[in-house]
C-alpha cells in the first residue's frame, strides 16, 4: 500500500495483527524506564512480550524502523493535555510506520520521595504529568518549580538513585514501589478521571481487520495560501458521514503559517465511505499520509449515517454503471 501521496493533483478490541512468527517472543519498545504508564499499556496489549525501554518516543519508534523490535507502544493522546506532539511528529515524518492498535490507561499520580511535603521546592516529572497536577501543586506547594524529565518513571528512578536535582517525583504508584520511594501525597491529579491513549506502532504490513468500531489516523497538508482549504478538507469527511474524534494542527516547519493536521477519523480504510474520503483528500490536498486503521479501544460500534454504508455505495455505483450500459 502507498501510505503517502503527494500532489494535488487500539481495554477492549485492542489487539492488532500478529507480529513475527508463532512461538517467538515479540519485542516491543516503550517509553522507559521500567515502571512507566507506557509499560503498563504494553503489558495490557501484549502480556507475554519482551519490553525494551527507550529514553524517549522518537528512539522507541526508530527501534521499530531499524528492525530491533517488532513494534512500539507510545503515548499519543491525553484527555487533559491533548495530543502528544513527540509521537504525532515522529509518525508524520521519516520511514512509514502505522498504528495497529491502541490501549487506554487511567492515569493517577502520586507525589513520591524522601522529603516532607513542606520541604519540597522542586518536582521532577514528565511535562504532561505536571500539567495534569498543576492546580494541586500550586495550591499545596506554591513555591515548587517543575524539573522536566523524559518520563514519570525516569523522575522516580533518578530520585531513588540519588542523581536527581529535585526534591520529589510525580509518578505512578507502581513506579514509586518499584524504585522504593515512599509516598508523600496520594492521588494528586487535578482530574481524577484522566486517561492516556497509547498507540501500538509497527512497520508497514497487514492492516488489522475491521471490527465495526475502528479509527483511521491521517496527516493532511492544506494547500498553501488558498482560501477555503480547511473547509475543502473537512468537507471530504462531512459529506461522507465520517466523524472526526481528534483533529490537531502541527507546524510543517518550513515557514511560518504552514500547518498540517493530525486527524483521527471514525472508520476503517476498507469501508467504502473511508475510501471515498481518502480519494477526496487526494484530490484537494497536496499531501495525505495514512498512519493506520485499527480497532478503537473501548469504543461502541460506529453508527453510520443514512446513505453511507458499503451497501449504499455499492447500490449507487451499480445504478451509475447501469446508466452507462443502457
Amino acid at each position: 500500500m502507498q501510505h503517502e501521496f503527494e500532489g494535488r493533483s487500539g481495554t477492549a478490541r485492542r489487539h492488532g495483527p500478529h507480529l513475527g512468527y508463532p512461538g517467538t517472543t515479540m519485542r516491543y519498545a516503550f517509553l522507559g524506564p521500567e515502571g512507566t504508564f507506557c509499560e503498563e499499556a504494553l503489558l495490557s496489549f501484549a502480556p507475554d512480550a519482551e519490553g525494551v525501554p527507550c529514553i524517549d518516543v522518537p528512539t522507541a519508534l526508530d527501534e521499530v524502523r531499524g528492525g530491533a523490535v517488532e513494534a512500539a507502544v507510545v503515548p499519543i493522546e491525553n484527555s487533559v493535555e491533548g495530543g502528544v506532539n513527540a509521537t504525532i511528529d515522529s509518525l508524520s515524518h521519516g520511514e512509514y510506520l502505522v498504528i495497529i492498535g491502541e490501549v487506554l490507561v487511567p492515569i493517577q499520580f502520586q507525589l513520591a520521595g524522601h522529603a516532607e511535603l513542606h520541604e519540597i521546592r522542586s518536582v521532577g516529572t514528565h511535562p504532561h504529568a505536571y500539567a495534569q497536577c498543576r492546580k494541586w501543586i500550586h495550591q499545596v506547594m506554591p513555591d515548587a518549580v517543575h524539573h522536566p524529565v523524559g518520563s514519570t518513571a525516569a523522575g522516580a528512578k533518578a530520585l531513588a538513585e540519588g542523581t536527581a536535582d529535585f526534591d520529589a517525583a510525580l509518578c505512578s504508584r507502581h513506579s514509586a514501589q518499584k524504585y522504593g520511594l515512599p509516598l508523600i501525597a496520594e492521588d494528586v491529579a487535578d482530574n481524577a478521571h484522566a486517561v492516556t491513549r497509547f498507540a501500538v506502532v509497527a512497520k508497514n504490513g497487514r492492516i488489522p481487520a475491521p471490527t465495526g468500531a475502528d479509527k483511521t489516523t491521517l496527516l493532511v497538508h492544506l494547500a498553501h495560501n488558498e482560501s477555503g482549504g480547511l473547509l475543502d478538507m473537512l468537507e471530504q469527511f462531512a459529506v461522507r458521514g465520517v466523524n472526526l474524534s481528534r483533529i490537531e494542527s502541527r507546524p510543517i516547519g518550513d515557514s511560518l503559517g504552514r500547518y498540517a493536521f493530525s486527524i483521527d477519523a471514525e472508520g476503517h480504510i476498507t469501508e467504502e465511505r473511508m475510501k471515498a474520503v481518502l480519494i477526496g483528500l487526494h484530490r484537494v490536498c497536496p499531501l495525505v499520509r495514512f498512519i493506520g486503521s485499527y480497532p478503537a479501544a473501548d469504543a461502541p460500534l460506529t453508527r453510520l449515517a443514512p446513505g453511507t454504508s458499503d451497501a449504499d455505495f455499492d447500490a449507487a455505483r451499480a445504478w451509475v454503471e447501469g446508466l452507462l450500459e443502457s
